[in-house]
């Protein structure tokens, strides 16, 4: 199993295999996520309707999906989904819960549940292959590469978008990567050494922000 992309979202910037390709104002997190949509030229009017947490997996799968051949050359249901976090959909959870003092949010309510960041990135790419969403203290590389080698071997899965999708209030943490069962050019060993490094490349241990 072959990683062949990856991306990461911190301290209000966008890396694309370890290169910055939008970095924000420094204001707000809800203002640095419509920068980078408007930045990255994307047309998909719902995204504004979205929570953080989405908004941060929609973004990072759109610069992944950008230069894939998704569409090309696997079926829905070839291309498999893992994600994970820490907080689950706390972000929002808590949002919707300062609502109603007032009036309760319909549309904050429905993102009360952390997997849905999973089912607004099916939705935007067409994705119908399998599906995970896991809450734990940290990202562990460990069990990320065994389930998704697992995934890839035991079932008609193909590609896999997998990572770490993580917000609470401003401190946010994305890495995202594409995982195939053919090689592509540049392509690293999906390996928890590999998932590791890649995870830490060139930013040491995540700066939350507060």
């Amino acid at each position: 199993m072959f990683i062949s992309d990856y991306c990461h979202i911190r301290n209000q910037t966008l890396f694309h295999r370890g290169v910055e390709l939008y970095k924000g104002t420094g204001t707000s997190l809800d203002s640095f996520l419509s920068e980078t949509y408007q930045a990255l030229k994307v047309s998909y009017p719902k995204f504004y309707k979205m929570d953080p947490l989405s908004k941060l997996g929609v973004i990072a799968s759109e610069v992944l999906f950008s230069e894939s051949d998704l569409r090309q050359h696997y079926k829905p249901e070839q291309v498999a989904l893992v994600l994970a976090n820490a907080h689950a959909s706390l972000d929002t959870d808590v949002r919707y819960f300062e609502s109603t003092k007032t009036m309760a949010s319909p549309s904050l309510f429905i993102y009360t549940l952390s997997n849905i960041v999973a089912g607004e990135i099916c939705i935007r790419n067409g994705i119908k292959g399998e599906n995970a969403f896991f809450v734990q203290p940290a990202f562990d590389s460990k069990f990320m590469s065994q389930y998704v080698n697992q995934l890839l071997a035991e079932t008609k899965t193909e590609m896999c978008l997998a990572g770490w999708v993580d917000v609470m209030d401003e401190h946010h943490d994305v890495f995202l990567y594409l995982t195939r069962k053919t090689e592509t050019a540049n392509a690293k060993e999906h390996s928890e050494e590999s998932l590791q490094k890649l995870y830490q490349f060139n930013y040491g241990s995540v700066d939350q922000q507060s």
